[in-house]
């Protein structure tokens, strides 16, 4: 029986910059925090593009955890310097500071990062795929290294696929949050648009269908977003049950060279198909809807060293 003299939980809440190189597992461990696909992945380098916000509520503390891109460290073009504005962009306005990294593994694109440290914030280590990890013993003298590093407010050994090490992890974050209202309703996962995810889940299967065939300098526009709601049939004797929308998608696919766009069509236009037939199916689970989506593939030389170009395409 509950006591109604006892005093009121007070509520937590804070931002939470997921940050580290790029392919440590990011966007897998956000998706796992926030419980359902919000932020991309694949085996590509700087699938993550954006600052993703995804949002889970337990109990009282509220987690908005910022997924970030990989910071950048071996190209120097327009769209890896904003890239990597992204990520210092983030560091300053969060509360609590994620370093993700592999489980005894720490080179010198994990050190450009954890450079980047605020340190008036707490940080707290990840060593994510730890299933990777033969003997857990070896980790020991690795976690002290890492302690020597850094002064991280805590050290978390988990892998990002597992769901108990996924809710350990909440507990272990909830006390370095502020004590304050919550920023958004108790059940939201993100703050971005069901637009800006078609787009990005476009993206993710256009990189992991052409696999290390097509450069990374590609991205998707969607340039028409249409909703239609299916009507009753009028000679129907009996009101019919509301029936899911009906979303017109047209999305252009942007690459800098003709051989790229070779690449995205494949031979008969048979792999943008496939783009098309997964990034559908992954649209109307996501949208709970019928999705009728058209791909186009445009040539823009030199888009991703254009700032220009880079605006237009949605990168702040």
């Amino acid at each position: 029986m509950r006591d109604e003299s006892a005093p009121p939980v007070p509520t937590r809440c804070g931002l939470i910059a997921i940050v580290g190189r790029p392919n440590v597992g990011k966007s897998t461990l956000l998706n796992a925090l926030v419980g359902q696909k919000v932020s991309i992945t694949s085996k590509k380098a700087q699938t993550t593009r954006h600052r993703i916000t995804g949002v889970r509520t337990v109990e009282a503390n509220q987690f908005v955890f910022v997924d970030t891109p990989g910071f950048q460290t071996r190209h120097g073009n327009a769209l890896n310097r904003n890239l990597n504005r992204t990520v210092t962009a983030a560091l300053a306005d969060v509360d609590l500071v994620l370093l993700v990294v592999e489980a005894g593994k720490f080179g010198l694109d994990d050190a450009k990062v954890l450079s980047l440290l605020p340190k008036d914030k707490p940080a707290v280590l990840v060593a994510n795929k730890l299933d990777a990890i033969h003997r857990r013993a070896d980790l020991l003298p690795w976690l002290k290294g890492m302690q020597e590093r850094h002064p991280f407010a805590e050290f978390v050994p988990l892998s990002a696929k597992k769901a108990a090490d996924v809710e350990r992890l909440f507990a272990i974050l909830a006390p370095h949050l502020p004590e304050q209202e919550w920023f958004f309703e108790e059940d939201a996962l993100t703050d971005r648009s069901e637009r800006f995810l078609a787009s990005e889940l476009i993206r993710e299967k256009l990189f992991r269908l052409t696999g290390d065939e097509l450069p990374y300098s590609c991205t998707v526009v969607i340039d028409k977003w249409d909703e239609e709601s299916a009507q009753a049939s009028a000679a129907s004797d009996f009101p019919a049950l509301p029936k899911p929308a009906l979303r017109r998608i047209a999305a252009t696919i942007v690459v800098e060279r003709d051989a790229h766009k070779g690449m995205v069509i494949g031979e008969g236009g048979e792999r943008l198909k496939r783009i098309g037939t997964e990034a559908r199916q992954e649209l109307e689970r996501l949208t709970e809807s019928k999705v009728f989506l058209e791909l186009f593939v445009k040539v823009r030389s030199g888009w991703a060293d254009n700032e220009e170009h880079l605006r237009s395409y949605g990168y702040e």
